[in-house]
């Protein structure tokens, strides 16, 4: 005797051709795409198992989509919790230091500004606890912002 599912999809028949379209279109991330699968594999009576072997996902990921889908319907299930995660070290704050410094004269002794300079100079004044020379170029490049 097979288990009873808890949470059972059945999609409403816009939601089903919302979910086909939305395939369709491809414009969504992967993973969208494959909750969308899960879920209509699953309005499709498909157990777990087969889902699973499918689409290459985990069981966990099957019931976790189907779950989400019951609580809180399509749009829920298709779409990712914010994931935390470190806040962002480099600001708006820090980039116009840094726009600051790149268009300024550069220090004594010296013809132009160097990314480690900057890099240094950021961190002398207190706008970073630290930050590479690659960052600074990545930010400079970011702001179109050439040096010499």
């Amino acid at each position: 005797m097979g288990r009873k599912r808890v949470n059972v999809v059945k999609l409403k028949g816009e939601e089903r051709e919302e979910l086909n379209q939305y395939l369709r279109k491809g414009k969504s991330s992967a993973r969208s795409q494959t909750r969308a699968r899960i879920l209509l594999l699953s309005d499709e009576g498909r157990e777990d198992d087969e889902i699973v072997d499918t689409l290459k996902v985990s069981k966990s990921t099957v019931s976790r989509i189907r779950k989400r889908y019951c609580e809180g319907g399509l749009d829920f299930a298709l779409s990712e919790k914010p994931r935390s995660g470190a806040p962002k070290r480099i600001d708006s704050r820090v980039e116009a230091k840094l726009t600051l410094l790149a268009c300024s004269d550069p220090p004594e002794g010296r013809s132009r500004w160097t990314m480690k300079l900057l890099a240094d100079r950021l961190v002398e004044l207190g706008a970073v606890d630290s930050i590479s020379h690659m960052s600074v170029q990545r930010l400079l490049k970011k702001m179109k912002l050439s040096l010499g």
